[in-house]
């Protein structure tokens, strides 16, 4: 074929081909008048395109230096923050995981912090995130470097914090830090304050991390502080951050040193970095359990020296300990509890403990005092101890602290199986206690004792400025040779039931007892003494000391017996003291002074018969509660016309004073029909 002929022949075929195109064209146009939403769709595939290739165009030649104030105006407006990038920032948009070096970075406090400065500073800082899971509202850091970041945590006395959203902004979802596959972190710095807890603290963290799974690195943080204006030291190590996952746990460990107290702590965060929801296994150890307190936020009892283990678990507002066993002092201590964030910000602990053995000198320091010095005790607890027995005290004066009883609520159970005691017959006890906006409840309060038990109510109201508190108690089925501690056979047996009613202001428990006001009443419906004890009550001296000197066991009975007292201002004077007895009536009388600790007693005796030897003089107990002398009076007798009539005196009121304790003692002990009879008797005597 010639070369003439092929080129009429292409002419040809791109003719028809040109008019192929010509009908294609006309169709589609029609088609389009016909049907618009294509052609929408079409320009809609335009302008996206246009877009799309404007992005492009932008990201691949923006000046991202001169887009840092718009940047920082939006992350700005977006979280309530001022946020300024003061150096240059660079960003390389095109990878799956884009990645962006930030220099200078200032992040400022809420509007209502702004005062204190910025929030952290961040010299320079590089970051790359996953593309994908942006677009589903996931924010997952690939990686993550920062040099010189410096943080600064505070909190208020009221509670508002610089990282929360405010006290006003609900409660809101809690902050989590993003999942980060790889971090590294050079030169790091927080700065603590939390005025709530008295609490500042100052740490360095670092972060030294690789690929190599023989030597992966670990996460650090080190830091010293004060806590209640006392030091103390925070070392925490976790994990490396390298290829943490959302679907495992964030291992760590914590050791905490703040005087006395020292805690340990391996753990992990369920879901990093999700601070709501983690557990750790503990151990801690300390001098006295309230001095958990700015670490805890738990307003726990003044104790000795305690040695306790067990697992906390956090979720959401609520932590607690499942399974909490130890020692305290020289008791063991086991049982549960959880302290749950309430709405008003407050917390709310509910807790069930035992012990199947306590030593009662444990509960003084709950009281503010302190054990005995040969008991387990701290420094400071054997010092209280040390002072109270030279100034021969037993009251303590350690004050409350009415802020901590004020800071939560909480409703916990108390029960000891067994308890030791050398100074009181006791052998259980339990206790529910209830604190509700500053009242403070010991409700019911049971003691158990060797035969018989004592048991009432007693309360703290701190809700004013200076504490008030009530207290009334009732002793039952108790017996006098079970109370009253006597070597070989005891003088005195009988039944015994009393009632003390107190109130008084103050903020240690010696303050307290000071003001108090109320009453207290002894009554013994019925009992035998010896016969030798009763005769020198009289001084008898040819029958009650010759019975005594030949150790006569014989026994009298005991018709009734009742001692009252009224307080007033801190001081107990007698209203009612007698004795009735088959040969004496005995009498007495006095005070018991609660704010210096003294009481200044006499027991005289009557015979009703004959004695041909007889001094009738007092027997008095007076010195120091801790330790009183007794004694005899021997140049204060009395003729026997004047004790008739001071006893008939002492006999009145008794009719009034036997319900106050027991309303069926007047009919069952017959002491009211006793003692009146007496009473009117008494005058013929002359």
């Amino acid at each position: 074929m010639s070369l003439n002929t092929l080129t009429s022949r292409l002419k040809s075929a791109a003719t028809r081909a040109g008019a192929l195109l010509k009908r294609f064209g006309a169709h589609v146009r029609g088609r389009l008048r016909a049907a618009p939403w294509p052609r929408i769709g079409m320009w809609a595939g335009g302008i996206f395109g246009a877009l799309a290739l404007t992005l492009v165009l932008f990201l691949t030649f923006a000046d991202w230096n001169a887009l840092r104030g718009p940047i920082g105006r939006f992350a700005s407006a977006a979280t309530g923050r001022e946020i300024v990038i003061r150096g240059d920032l660079d960003v390389n948009p095109w990878s799956w995981t884009p990645e962006a070096n930030v220099q200078g970075l200032s992040i400022g406090n809420p509007a209502r912090f702004r005062g204190r400065g910025a929030f952290a500073e961040v010299q320079n800082a590089e970051v790359s995130v996953r593309l994908l899971p942006l677009f589903v509202g996931r924010f997952d850091i690939v990686r993550l470097d920062l040099d010189g970041a410096n943080v600064a945590l505070y909190r208020s006395a009221e509670g508002d914090s610089n990282w929360s959203a405010g006290p006003n902004a609900g409660r809101g979802r809690q902050f989590n830090l993003p999942a980060i596959r790889e971090f590294a972190l050079r030169n790091g710095r927080v700065e603590f304050q939390d005025d709530k807890r008295n609490l500042v603290l100052d740490a360095t963290f670092t972060t030294q991390e690789s690929a190599d799974a023989r030597n992966p690195g670990r996460f650090e943080l080190n830091g010293e502080g004060r806590i209640n204006r006392r030091p103390f030291t925070i070392e925490l190590s976790g994990a490396p951050l390298l290829n943490v996952r959302r679907d495992r746990p964030y291992n760590f460990v914590a050791e905490v040193h703040a005087g006395a107290t020292h805690i340990e702590a391996a753990g992990a965060i369920n879901r990093p970095f999700d601070f709501g929801v983690w557990g750790a296994d503990i151990r801690a150890r300390g001098s006295d359990l309230a001095d958990l307190y700015p670490l805890i936020g738990l307003a726990l009892p003044n104790t000795p020296p305690y040695n306790l283990t067990g697992r906390v678990e956090r979720n959401g507002q609520r932590y607690g300990m499942p399974n909490l066993q130890g020692r305290v002092g020289d008791s063991d201590l086991q049982g549960a509890f959880t302290a749950t964030r309430q709405r008003n910000d407050r917390l709310f602990l509910d807790g069930d403990f035992r012990s199947n053995a306590l030593d009662f000198d444990d509960l003084l320091a709950v009281l503010g005092g302190a054990p005995s010095t040969r008991e387990t005790a701290s420094p400071e607890q054997r010092a209280v101890a040390a002072q109270l027995e030279a100034q021969g005290r037993i009251l303590p004066d350690a004050r409350l602290d009415i802020s901590r009883v004020r800071n939560m609520d909480a409703r916990v159970s108390y029960r000891a199986t067994r308890v030791r005691s050398d100074r009181f017959p006791l052998r259980g006890l339990s206790v529910d206690v209830n604190l509700d906006n500053g009242l403070l409840r010991l409700d019911p309060l049971q003691l158990e004792l060797r035969q018989g038990r004592l048991g009432g109510a007693a309360s703290i109201n701190a809700r004013q400025e200076t504490p008030r508190v009530d207290i009334d108690m009732r002793l039952r089925d108790a017996r006098l040779e079970s109370i009253l501690a006597f070597s070989g056979e005891p003088p005195v047996t009988g039944a015994l039931v009393g009632r003390a009613r107190l109130s008084g202001t103050g903020a240690s428990v010696r303050e307290a007892a000071a003001n108090a006001n109320g009453e207290v009443v002894l009554v013994t419906p019925s009992g035998e003494v010896r016969e030798a004890f009763a005769e020198l009550t009289g001084i008898n001296v040819t029958r009650g000391l010759g019975l005594l000197l030949s150790d006569d066991q014989s026994q009298i009975a005991i018709r009734c017996g009742v001692a009252s007292f009224t307080v007033t201002n801190g001081i107990a004077r007698s209203r009612t003291f007698v004795i009735d007895t088959e040969t004496v009536l005995i009498g007495g009388g006095g005070t018991v002074n609660l704010r210096n600790e003294t009481m200044d007693l006499n027991i005289q005796g009557e015979p009703k018969e004959i004695r041909l030897i007889r001094v009738a003089a007092p027997i008095s107990i007076e010195g120091r509660l801790r330790q009183p002398r007794v004694g005899v009076e021997a140049e204060d007798a009395l003729d026997q016309g004047g004790l008739s009539a001071l006893l008939a005196t002492l006999v009145a009121p008794i009719a009034a004073i036997l319900p106050f304790v027991d309303a069926g003692l007047a009919e069952d002990a017959n002491c009211a029909q006793l003692l009146a009879g007496r009473r009117n008797a008494a005058p013929e005597r002359g």
